[in-house]
């Protein structure tokens, strides 16, 4: 296991241990910004994620949403709104959230863990953009 791996892993062990089960994102998203993670590139419905780190690039796979041959759902701005609150006030697991962002239409959707936002993409360039608030953490390496 590389160096990077190791710093990611270790960071989100931390940020589960102290992030709180509601709007406990921000949490998570300090703790990998101190442990020098700048961006997190997802892609739907892959479940294929991207850290960019100052310690090097991680990518890893979790399980694919669909398996095989799919039409992509249209861009539903109002249903990945309702995703978000869902999951920002713990009402969902992580991979239920994702599984709603894919039926809202979103095929990736990239976090800058610098400047506190996520912008979620659709098929055909539409985006939604939704910053993040800043929090306080002491991740103790």
């Amino acid at each position: 296991m590389s160096a990077a791996q190791k710093n990611i892993e270790a960071a989100y062990a931390f940020a589960m241990s102290v992030r709180p089960k509601v709007g406990g994102f921000p949490y998570l998203a300090e703790v990998f910004r101190q442990a020098g993670v700048t961006r997190n590139r997802w892609a739907l419905p892959s479940c294929q994620t991207i850290y960019v780190t100052s310690a090097g690039n991680v990518v890893q796979q979790l399980p694919n949403l669909v398996v095989g041959a799919a039409d992509v759902p249209a861009f539903d701005r109002d249903a990945l709104i309702r995703a978000l609150r869902i999951d920002q006030a713990g009402e969902s697991t992580f991979p239920e959230f994702l599984q709603a962002t894919w039926q809202a239409g979103v095929v990736a959707y990239d976090v800058d863990f610098v400047e506190r936002r996520v912008t979620y993409m659709g098929a055909v360039d539409e985006t939604y953009v939704e910053a993040y608030p800043a929090v306080t953490v002491h991740w103790p390496r």
